[in-house]
């Protein structure tokens, strides 16, 4: 029996998943996107699961250079989140012109200064599923980050972003 995809799509909309920014260096440019597609997999050693469409620009860059980072986004950063999904391979360094930002210390990658908490990563494994790529990353670094007082995190829920908490 085969699964109609809008009816998925639908489904799945209705599963609350956090929303982050994860950037790449690759020596040329720097490039980052929104996603929300981000799971810890294993607390020892520390382990994500980054998953992105495997036509992408960003599973491109991720496969070349081996390492992102990621920053999470509060429920007041909608805007950044925006910039960040934008249609096709806008520059990161554009993308946080007027943010507060700097490069991890493992990665080279940006990560923004204003996220509830950043991650550097070094992919370990990549696996192909369906139309998608997943990349299984050893957490290598957790750059300080939070100017902010800790606030409600970003949701994406139902196509929409929301605030938790």
């Amino acid at each position: 029996m085969s699964v109609p995809s809008g009816a998925y799509l639908e489904a799945m909309a209705l599963l609350p998943t956090g929303v982050t920014v994860v950037t790449v260096a690759d020596g040329r440019d720097d490039i980052g996107a929104t996603v929300s597609a981000l799971v810890s997999i294993s607390t020892d050693p520390p382990v994500v699961m980054l998953s992105v469409a495997g036509e992408g620009y960003v599973a491109e860059v991720v496969e070349e250079v081996g390492a992102f980072a990621v920053s999470v986004l509060a429920a007041d950063q909608r805007a950044v989140a925006g910039r960040f999904a934008a249609e096709g391979r806008p520059s990161a360094r554009h993308l946080v012109s007027g943010l507060s930002h700097h490069r991890g210390g493992h990665t080279g990658a940006i990560v923004l200064d204003d996220a509830l908490a950043a991650l550097e990563c070094s992919v370990r494994q990549r696996v192909e599923v369906g139309d998608h790529v997943v990349f299984f990353a050893d957490v290598v670094g957790l750059p300080e980050v939070g100017a902010r007082q800790r606030g409600p995190a970003m949701v994406r829920w139902d196509g929409r972003y929301h605030a938790l908490g």
